[in-house]
């Protein structure tokens, strides 16, 4: 199960949140689903460029310069810089990449954050959350937005870019009356069964590559109401 699969299964007409949207990988496809419109927020400025450029003319694509958090202000995106090598998929609200030596360095960059609850949406029905560590604010600053659309959500969490983000997350939501899971071997399986050691053994570092087999990062969250709905997507459900 991956995220965009997951997504068009239970696709309703309506908003369409994708956070971390970068240069549209995902924000493309979701906008040609049936009676969508998606607000794709990527606050990295080079990233933003080429989203922009890859929307041009799609009316049912709004790029936003900015970041989502749990409060208005701005914050510090940091770009880890890998021997010269501007590394933009670990960008990050939450970590500074301090500490790993003369191979890495960091690009400090200013960007904007709004909340999503501030948008006052009444229609959204999915998001897509990859903020390399940001994910628990980002909800919170959704909390109202959730509570009365219920959309369907996919969620990147990696205890090496936030520790405690796999435990924190998923509690966030079962207080909201929302199931979170994992699938792995063609089964759902509760976020509570993640084993970390051997699920998600990844090292902080942007120059080490090296991770567990299985690395379980996507997770996958549902209003209770469609609990039904959700699980009949896998087999093993």
């Amino acid at each position: 199960m991956d995220e965009l699969r997951f997504l068009t299964a239970l696709h309703r007409p309506g908003r369409l949140v994708d956070v971390g949207a970068h240069d549209g990988l995902i924000t493309l496809p979701l906008s040609r689903l049936p009676g969508a419109q998606v607000l794709a927020f990527e606050p990295l400025p080079a990233a933003f460029a080429r989203l922009s450029a890859a929307c041009a003319g799609l009316g049912a694509i709004e790029p936003i310069p900015q970041a989502l958090g749990d409060a208005p202000g701005q914050l510090t995106l940091s770009v880890p810089v890998v021997q010269g090598v501007r590394q933009e998929q670990w960008a990050s609200l939450v970590k500074t990449y301090d500490g790993y030596g003369q191979h890495v360095g960091a690009e400090q960059v200013q960007v904007p954050v709004v909340t999503l609850d501030s948008f006052g949406l009444q229609d959204l029905t999915a998001m897509k959350i990859d903020a390399e560590g940001a994910e628990y604010e980002v909800l919170r600053g959704a909390r109202d937005t959730l509570l009365r659309c219920r959309p369907v959500l996919t969620l990147e969490l990696e205890e090496r870019h936030r520790e405690g983000s796999t435990w924190a997350v998923p509690a966030f939501l079962d207080a909201l009356d929302y199931t979170t899971c994992f699938a792995l071997d063609g089964r759902w399986h509760p976020a509570t069964a993640l084993h970390r050691p051997t699920m998600q053994r990844a090292s902080p570092d942007p120059s080490n590559y090296a991770a567990s087999d299985p690395y379980v990062f996507n997770f996958f969250a549902w209003p209770r109401e469609r609990d039904a709905e959700a699980r009949a997507l896998l087999p093993g459900g």
